[in-house]
């Protein structure tokens, strides 16, 4: 699969344009939403993506907030895509049961 480079050392864009950390599969707005639902500085980041080294992540940070308008909607666009599978999965077959016995 071919990638573009990018003034960012690490990071790529690959074919559909998403950008990409170089060395990984993991999209620049993954880390970006991480800190966002968790709150997480780089240093935790880096605990819970360890093959990801620091210049990786800051370099993330640097290349999302050069192109934040851009990536602030391919992350919205993830969440309404979330958002419509939830509601087209519906409840899950516990949730079902739970309903039925009157804990939900």
């Amino acid at each position: 699969m071919a990638s573009i480079s990018t003034d960012y050392k690490y990071i790529n864009l690959n074919e559909q344009g998403t950008a990409i950390i170089t060395g990984s599969t993991l999209k620049v707005i993954d880390l970006v939403m991480a800190k966002m639902a968790y709150g997480w500085t780089p240093e935790e980041i880096q605990i819970n993506h360890r093959h990801l080294t620091m210049s990786q992540i800051h370099s993330a940070f640097a290349y999302y907030w050069e192109h934040k308008e851009q990536l602030d909607q391919e992350i919205q666009q993830e969440v309404e895509y979330v958002k419509k599978l939830r509601s087209q999965a519906g409840d899950s077959p516990f949730v079902t049961r739970l309903k039925a016995e009157g804990v939900l």
